[in-house]
């Protein structure tokens, strides 16, 4: 689709399109707030604001003073800054993920014992503890600074577009009576898809479980405990606090749940290439890769690397924007591996070189991902599993060497690895030879980029670009003043008629009730049949 810079525009051109949108209903410009999340989120909610910059629309971003990646940018929004004296969690602060990363590899390193493990998920629940008490502060300043709070209800908005990995921006657009569209991939309580469809444990994998959705009876059984559990552990650690914040500031009986199903649409970061089929809903619009793009020239330096790799080509490893550390026995590790492959290798790591990094690895501070990804030498991507980073590997028909870290990571990569487009290893046991073995048979064994090839293929077979795809349903949005006749009733049912319970145990009455009539009948059939012979006995 054809877009152009609404500045490059003539004066009076401009002003015709405003007074249209001002006289015609349902047409021109709309003034969208948008509440992102910072690190790869941002990454990817920044691809959207630029579409929907190019094709007119009024920008507004809510942000903390001290995000690490959302900064000011007139050129493409006006910023409304909540004033923050430190860091918004794990969503702003680098160090914090890196920490968790070495703390993670440093545990598990002599196996996965169950103190490791009763370790690790200690380690896990106090920061994503730590990450929602300071959401929930920054809440609490977003709305009890009056001052901003009448600058954004006096603003004149349209509709509020937010991440919903935090409440914050639902329960703004609740506040200010705003159509709401979510940028999703995650909740507070997980994967968006277990609150929004139906997603029956036999075969819909927990985050976190590793499993497929082809599982035995002991991976359903421990599926389903996980499902339980992270429900548990997520009223228990996470939703109370929300829900008060809720009563407080949107009005009593307000709840979390309530706030978040109230959007309009749901533009859900997925695509079935990757992901397992599931049940799904009208609301829900799929726009998987919708960040993925043509590559891009390389700059003259990094092409002539590249172009020198021979007949060999070039491996590229990446293990995501967030990680600025890793520990010295891993990264010397993944030095020493890359150096005896025969392909160059392009590295993007912060930080000091590695020791043991060979004459044929290029480390950088910064890469171009989507260019190099798009790069006929490339013939590998080793990655941690980030979905920004898969999905480009995907488009691109690049297969992956799997190294996860963190969240939701692991199950990313045996998602690709179930489709045998990527080999994945134990970052915890890495050793060197390991690494360099994985490499040598995702590169000499064909099946693994025909896997990948298929998938690409698949990808971009769509009648429509999956970035055009979530701007038309905005816009839909927009245009109607909503979209209701989307919203399933299951959103506004209890969790006992939800799952038929209610029906259930009606039904079970009545046939209890049955079976207790047709006993009666039965003693007094018997009764009476004895008495009868007793009588002529």
């Amino acid at each position: 689709m054809l877009t152009v810079d609404p500045d490059k525009l003539p004066r009076w051109l401009r002003l015709t399109a405003v007074l249209l949108g001002v006289l015609v209903p349902g047409s021109g410009c709309a003034n969208i707030l948008v509440v992102p999340v910072d690190g790869s989120h941002w990454i990817n909610m920044k691809v959207l604001l630029e579409e929907l910059r190019a094709r007119g629309h009024s920008l507004s971003v809510l942000h903390t003073s001290t995000s690490h990646y959302i900064k000011e940018d007139p050129s493409l929004y006006r910023s409304f800054i909540v004033p923050m004296d430190g860091k918004l969690g794990i969503v702003e602060d680098r160090q914090m993920v890196s920490n968790l990363v070495v703390e993670t590899l440093e545990t598990f390193r002599n196996g996965y014992t169950p103190m490791a493990f009763l370790r690790n998920n200690l380690n896990m629940r106090r920061i994503v503890y730590e990450t929602h008490q300071c959401t929930q502060r920054f809440i609490v300043q977003l709305f009890e600074d009056r001052r901003l709070m009448g600058e954004l209800e006096g603003a004149g908005f349209h509709l509020l577009l937010t991440d919903p990995l935090y409440p914050t921006g639902s329960m703004l657009a609740r506040h200010l009576k705003l159509l709401l569209v979510h940028n999703a991939r995650w909740l507070t309580n997980g994967d968006c898809h277990h609150l929004l469809a139906p997603s029956p444990p036999s075969y819909v994998p927990v985050v976190g479980s590793w499993l497929t959705d082809t599982m035995s009876f002991s991976q359903r059984l421990s599926n389903t405990i996980q499902h339980f559990m992270t429900i548990i552990l997520v009223a228990s650690m996470v939703e109370g606090n929300y829900q008060e914040l809720c009563r407080r500031y949107l009005g009593p009986g307000t709840g979390l749940r309530e706030v978040i199903l109230a959007a309009d649409l749901w533009l859900i970061r997925v695509d079935f290439v990757l992901e397992f089929p599931r049940p799904t809903i009208p609301s829900m619009v799929y726009m998987g890769g919708f960040q993925c793009r043509p590559a891009s020239p390389l700059d003259p330096e990094l092409e002539a690397f590249v172009q020198g790799s021979g007949e060999h080509g070039v491996v590229l490893l990446s293990l995501g924007t967030l990680v600025t550390t890793l520990p010295d026995w891993m990264a010397e590790t993944i030095a020493v591996s890359l150096s005896r492959l025969p392909q160059r290798v392009v590295w993007r790591h912060v930080g000091p070189v590695p020791k043991g990094v060979g004459n044929n690895t290029l480390v950088m501070g910064w890469i171009p991902q989507n260019d190099l990804l798009g790069h006929p030498k490339v013939v590998a991507f080793i990655s941690h599993g980030g979905t920004n980073g898969l999905y480009e590997a995907i488009y691109h028909g690049v297969p992956v060497v799997g190294l996860p870290l963190i969240f939701d990571q692991f199950d990313n990569l045996v998602r690709l690895e179930a489709r045998g487009a990527a080999k994945v290893l134990d970052t915890t046991t890495l050793r060197a030879g390991q690494l360099e073995e994985a490499v040598r048979e995702v590169t000499s064994t064909p099946g693994y980029r025909r896997s990948m090839h298929r998938l690409s293929a698949l990808h971009r077979d769509q009648p429509q670009h999956p970035l055009q795809r979530a701007i038309y349903w905005l816009e839909f949005v927009l245009q109607h003043g909503g979209a209701p006749h989307l919203r399933p009733a299951s959103f506004d049912l209890p969790w006992y008629i939800y799952h038929g319970l209610d029906v259930m145990a009606f039904l079970g009455a009545l046939a209890s009730t049955a079976a207790l009539l047709g006993l009666l009948l039965l003693r007094c059939v018997y009764q009476a049949l004895r008495g009868r012979k007793e009588k002529n006995d």
